[in-house]
Formats: structure tokens, C-alpha cells, sequence
């Protein structure tokens, strides 16, 4: 398929992170270049509990409640500017962003032993992939073939970054669902927008 051609919600937009059997170096991560690249990273999903690392895989974070802002965040500064009505603005410093996701909490996903949990705070850069989807796709993996599978069933269009899993601090929810805050810190810009053609 192409890149979303139509007005709709992002209801099935996705968060995926490569699972490599052994991490990625600084080198391998530099020579990511262009969609093929990065798309092969795609290849196969397996799931955080009692899955397996391993080359081309990843696993989806699942549940996700609230997506924040996806791009690169203004850096401009208002500066006063003596005798004049309005201030001048200038560019800032920028500064690596980091996200944070609301997702409901199911324990069994980030628990010690599984892929995701294992991730969390352990200091390895990982390639993610948000997938914004307006329509539920037969998979999520990206079929570089240019067939129909996975991604390419629907209209998509496809970010990866360079990030790390630093945190999860949990919500106890009294009257709803029990949810967690996932906080991602983001270690290069944006990748994008790709799409994965059928």
C-alpha cells in the first residue's frame, strides 16, 4: 500500500522495538540509512513473554492508551526585545526528547524474564518503529518482497529512532483499568516518513 492518503484516527497505530539477539553496535546503527534498512528489521514478531531474541525480530508494546507528539520539537525561544511590541524569537539549544507512553498495565508483558521487561533500564539502544495506521493490517511485520503481507495490506507510514527503555512507574486505577507510564528516552532524530508498499 502507499502512505495514508485520507482524513481518519490513527486507531491502530503501533509501537514496535527491534529485538536483536545480540544489541546492535554504534557502527551498525550508523549504517542504517534508508527504508530497506530499517524495514528488514521487521522481518518477524514475537511476543515479550517467552519469546526469543533474534535477528530481524521484534515485539510490539501492546496496549498503548496515549501516543505523544511523534517529530522533532520546536526549539525556539521568545526573547524581549527592548522598545518593541513583540519579542524576537530565536533557536535554542535542542535537546534529545524523550516520550512517554500510557499503555494499560498488564503485568505479565513487563515482568523480569521477559523481552520487554529485560529491556527496561538496561542501557541498550534499540531501533523502534511507529507504524501510524488507520486501518487494522493483516501483521505488523514489513514485507520488503513489495507483496501484501503484513504492514503492506493497509495504508501506513512508518518512523524509527534510536531509544532506550529507561522506565515504567505504574498507575493503580481504582475504578478503570490498571495502567503504566513507559518513559523512552530518544537517541537519534526521527527516521521517515517510510511506507511499506504492496
Amino acid at each position: 500500500m502507499s502512505h495514508i492518503t485520507s482524513i481518519g484516527a490513527g486507531l491502530f497505530t503501533d509501537l514496535s522495538v527491534h529485538m536483536p539477539l545480540t544489541p546492535l553496535s554504534s557502527a551498525a546503527l550508523s549504517a542504517l540509512e534508508d527504508e530497506d534498512d530499517f524495514q528488514a528489521l521487521y522481518a518477524s514478531p514475537i511476543e515479550s513473554i517467552g519469546g526469543t531474541a533474534a535477528t530481524n525480530a521484534f515485539v510490539r508494546i501492546k496496549n498503548i492508551r496515549e501516543f505523544p507528539p511523534l517529530g522533532t520539537p520546536p526549539n525556539v525561544v521568545n526573547v524581549p526585545l527592548y522598545g518593541s511590541k513583540t519579542s524576537q524569537q530565536i533557536q535554542g539549544q535542542a535537546d534529545a526528547p524523550s516520550m512517554e507512553l500510557t499503555v494499560n498495565y498488564v503485568a505479565a508483558e513487563w515482568a523480569d524474564g521477559t523481552l520487554l521487561g529485560d529491556a527496561m533500564g538496561d542501557g541498550t539502544q534499540y531501533v523502534f518503529r511507529v507504524s501510524l495506521l488507520n486501518a487494522e493490517p493483516d501483521g505488523y511485520e514489513s514485507d520488503t518482497t513489495g507483496g501484501a503481507a503484513g504492514l503492506g495490506s493497509v495504508e501506513n507510514s512508518q518512523y524509527y529512532f534510536y531509544g532506550k527503555i529507561e522506565a515504567l512507574q505504574v498507575n493503580p486505577q481504582l475504578t478503570d483499568a490498571n495502567t503504566a507510564t513507559i518513559t523512552v528516552t530518544m537517541q537519534s532524530e526521527f527516521f521517515g516518513a517510510f511506507t511499506t508498499n504492496a
